[in-house]
Formats: structure tokens, sequence, C-alpha cells
């Protein structure tokens, strides 16, 4: 099996990319975030995760997700393929292992959006990741975006809100924490944290207390 870069980062090639993991609630904004970011630097490649759940109008495969049947999933699992798999909303998600490590080795900066369980797992895995946590200006702008998507019912929204406290709990596990009230200022503090990585050079943390504790109450 290959070893992931960053079990022994003295070793590290400076120039092979970096893996950034972005994790955020539903109704964070992280997706047009994450697309935003990646295409004002042609150096980050977004990862294109496996999902088991169905295609959505105006998704393709191999572009917003590889869209396999639970058999296939289940196999890739056994392999160990994935540097990280989970089981969302009744769904499993999980990135491909070997596409992260290729891209990281041939000098790309790689972005990966997933769950702070998958986050968890791929910091166990590659130590040096980059981990983001996104977090909503305030409550009521969560259930906001949530109902503006015009997807799901009220027990669908209530029980996303709820995932959505229980997922913001796990905050403190994150490198840093980006608040997208305004999405230009989210965008260029995404900017800064890719920038200060690549230069090697320590962010000050914002503080988020006040904030974190109305989300969460």
């Amino acid at each position: 099996m290959q070893r992931e870069p960053g079990a022994n980062a003295a070793t590290e090639p400076r120039e092979r990319g970096h893996l950034f993991v972005i994790s955020a609630p539903s109704g964070a904004g992280k997706t047009s975030l994450i697309s935003a970011l990646a295409r004002s630097d042609c150096s980050l490649t977004v990862s294109v995760s496996h999902t088991t759940r169905p295609r959505r109008d105006g998704e393709e495969d191999g572009v917003h997700y590889h869209f396999v049947d639970l058999e296939t999933f289940a196999a890739m699992r056994a392999r160990d393929e994935f540097l990280e798999c989970a089981d969302v909303f009744g769904h499993a998600y999980g990135t491909s292992r070997h596409a992260v490590f290729d891209a990281v080795e041939a000098g790309r900066d790689v972005i990966l959006e997933i769950d702070w369980q998958g986050a968890a797992q791929v910091r166990a895995r590659w130590p040096t990741a980059v981990a983001i946590f996104l977090l909503p200006p305030s409550r009521d702008a969560l259930v906001a975006r949530l109902r503006g998507r015009g997807q799901d019912g009220p027990d669908v929204i209530a029980a996303r809100t709820a995932q959505a406290v229980a997922d913001m709990s796990h905050h403190g596990e994150f490198d840093h924490v980006v608040v997208n009230d305004d999405f230009d200022a989210a965008l260029a503090a995404l900017r800064a944290i890719v920038e200060a990585t690549r230069a090697d050079r320590p962010l000050a943390p914002t503080d988020h207390t006040a904030l974190i504790a109305e989300l969460l109450s």
C-alpha cells in the first residue's frame, strides 16, 4: 500500500503539493466558496468524491461526484481504496486515496470537501493536512439557507438543522475556522490560509467564541 505524505513531514520534498480539508455543516455555503477558491487559483484541485446517493438534476458523473452503487462502494472500501469514507444522511461518501496521493505527488494542492468525520480520518492518515471549518454567521442564517434550497420539507430541514449543530460542535478539531457571513471576506480568508500554508507562515487565529456559543445553544 502506498504511504500517505505527512507520516514523516521532515523528509517531505518541498515540491509536493498540500492537502486542504474543508468541512462545514449543511447550509454554511462551503460548495460555493470552494468552487470560487478553485477558480481563482489554478494550482488548486478539488477532489471528486465517490458516493452512493442518487444523482441530482444538473450533476455530472466524474465532475460533481463519482456516482457508484452500494456494491461497488463496499468493494472499494474493502480494498482500502478510500482515504476517508463516511455515511451521511443514509448515503456513503468516500475519497479516493490514490487520486489524492498522485495529485499531491505531482505538486498540486488538493482540496477535500468532506464532513468532520472524514476530516478526522484524513488527519489520522495524513498529519500535515490543513483542516478548515466553515461556520454560518448565525443559527437563523443557517436555517434560512437550508430552506432556500427548496429541496427539502420541514421535517428534513429540522433534521438537517439538528445535524448541523452537532457537526459544529467539532469545530475545535480543525486548524482554522472561517465564518461565511460576507462571501468575499470568507473567500479572502480561505485564500489567506492557502497562501500562508504554501509560505510555511503561521496565521494568528480569530476569536469566534461568542458566535460559536450562539450557534451551539
